[in-house]
C-alpha cells in the first residue's frame, strides 16, 4: 500500500528541496530571521553597554541573548533538514532533527546557565570588589524586556499556526528571556539604590533560570527520542476513533510515539475472523484513514487480528496449510480433497475448516463426508470445526 503521507522523492528529486509543510517551513524561516536579526542587536547593547556600565546581570543577560542567536542558527538548520520528505535512509522522514536540535538547544542553554550561575556566586564572595552600576544599563534593560516580549508575541502566535513544536518551545524561550530581563531591572535599580550586591544577584537568578529552562527543554526532547508514548487522553481519544470503525470488534493493543510534532501509531484491531481477507484489509483502512483525519498523526500502522491474541492459545506451532490438508486426507481417506477448494480459521489454538466440493458431487457424498468429519473431530488434535459444503466459495 502507498504512503500517501510520506511519499518518496521520484529520482529527478533527489537533490531538490521540497518541503513536507511549505507553510510551516515558510512560517519558521521567516519567524527564526526575525529573531536573529533583534537577536543580534540586543547581543551588542547589552555585552557592551553591560561592560561599560559594569552591570554583571546586563552582560550575563546579553550571554542569554548570544545563546538565542545560536540557537536560532540551530532552528534554521533543524527547520531545513527536518522539513525533507522521507527518503531510502529516513523512511519516517526526518522530523526528528527537530527533537535532535532541542536537546542539543536545551543542553547547550543548562551548561551556560550553571556557568552563569557559579561566575556570580563566586563574585559574590568578593563584596569589596562590587561597583555601582550606570543609569545606562537600566535604559538598555528596559528595551531588552519590551523587544523579547514583542518577539515571544510574535513567535508563539507563528507557531500556533503551524503547529510546530520547536517553534513554540523557541518562544517560551523568548519569553524567559524577557522575564530574565525584568530580574535585570529589579537588580540594577537595587545597585542604582545603594545594594550595590543586587546586580550579582540578578545575573545568579539569570542564570537559574537559563539553567531551567534549558534542563527542561532537553528532558522533554529526550523523552520524545526514547519513544515517550502520548498522553492518556489522546492515547484513549485515538482508541475510541478507531473502536467507531465499522467492522472493528475490539482493539487489544495500541502503542504511540511522539515524532516532532506529530505521532506514529501502532494499533491490533479485531474483526471477524470468518470474513475474506480483502474485507479485513478494507476494515483495517478505514480505521487507519479515520486516525488520520481525526488526529495529529504521521501514520498508522493496522494490525488485523481474528481473536485476541494475548488472550488467545497461539496458533503458530500448528501446521500450514499443506500439513493440515495432508492431515485432513490421511484422516477422511479422501486423496481428492487436495484437489478441494478448503479454507483453514486458525483460532484459539486449533483450526476451523470449511470443505467446498463441487456441484458435481452428489448430496450423499457430502452428508457422509460431514459424518466422517464429525467423527474426526472427537478425538483429532488439530481441529475444532469441519463443516462440508456443496458448492465452490465466490472469490
Amino acid at each position: 500500500m502507498k504512503n500517501h503521507n510520506n511519499p518518496q522523492p521520484s529520482p529527478a528529486d533527489i537533490g531538490a528541496f521540497e518541503p513536507v509543510h511549505p507553510e510551516r517551513f515558510a512560517a519558521a524561516q521567516k519567524s527564526t530571521w526575525v529573531s536573529i536579526g533583534i537577536n543580534v542587536l540586543l547581543t551588542a547593547f547589552q555585552v557592551v553597554g553591560g561592560f561599560l556600565a559594569h552591570s554583571q546581570a546586563l552582560m550575563a543577560d546579553g550571554l542569554h541573548s548570544l545563546s538565542d542567536l545560536l540557537s536560532d542558527v540551530l532552528v534554521l538548520y533543524a527547520n531545513w533538514h527536518g522539513s525533507r520528505h522521507a527518503d531510502a535512509n529516513h523512511p519516517y522522514g526526518h522530523a526528528r532533527v527537530e527533537t535532535a536540535a532541542t536537546l542539543i538547544l536545551g543542553t547547550f542553554l543548562a551548561v551556560l546557565g550553571v556557568i552563569l550561575l557559579v561566575t556570580a556566586a563566586m563574585r559574590l564572595q568578593h563584596p569589596e570588589t562590587l561597583q555601582a552600576v550606570n543609569p545606562l544599563a537600566l535604559a538598555i534593560a528596559a528595551l531588552a524586556l519590551i523587544a523579547k516580549e514583542g518577539m515571544f508575541r510574535y513567535m508563539l502566535a507563528v507557531a500556533k499556526r503551524v503547529r510546530s513544536q520547536m517553534l513554540i518551545a523557541n518562544a517560551w524561550h523568548a519569553r524567559s528571556d524577557a522575564a530574565s530581563s525584568l530580574v535585570v531591572i529589579v537588580g540594577v535599580i537595587g545597585n542604582l539604590l545603594g545594594y550595590t550586591f543586587l546586580d550579582l544577584v540578578a545575573a545568579a537568578v539569570v542564570g537559574v533560570m537559563i539553567t531551567h529552562m534549558g534542563g527542561k527543554l532537553a528532558l522533554e526532547a529526550l523523552a520524545e527520542l526514547i519513544d515517550t508514548g502520548l498522553k492518556a487522553e489522546e492515547v484513549e481519544a485515538i482508541r475510541q476513533t478507531l473502536l467507531n470503525t465499522h467492522g472493528v470488534r475490539g482493539i487489544h493493543e495500541l502503542r504511540t510515539r511522539k515524532m516532532a510534532d506529530n505521532a506514529l501509531v501502532d494499533a491490533h484491531i479485531m474483526v471477524d475472523p470468518k470474513i475474506s481477507v480483502s474485507e479485513g484489509h478494507y476494515i483495517a483502512e478505514s480505521a487507519r484513514h479515520a486516525v488520520l483525519k481525526s488526529h495529529h498523526v504521521m501514520d498508522v500502522m493496522v494490525h488485523v487480528d481474528p481473536e485476541d491474541d494475548m488472550q488467545a492459545k497461539p496458533n503458530a506451532l500448528l501446521p500450514s496449510r499443506p500439513g493440515l490438508l495432508a492431515h485432513l486426507a490421511e484422516r477422511l481417506g479422501e486423496s481428492e480433497l487436495l484437489d478441494s477448494r478448503v479454507t483453514f480459521h486458525y483460532l484459539d489454538g486449533k483450526v476451523d475448516a470449511e470443505i467446498y466440493l463441487g456441484n458435481h458431487h452428489p448430496a450423499e457424498r457430502a452428508d457422509a463426508l460431514q459424518a466422517r468429519c464429525n467423527e474426526l473431530l472427537r478425538d483429532d488434535e488439530l481441529f475444532r470445526a469441519i463443516h462440508v459444503h456443496r458448492s465452490h466459495a465466490h472469490n
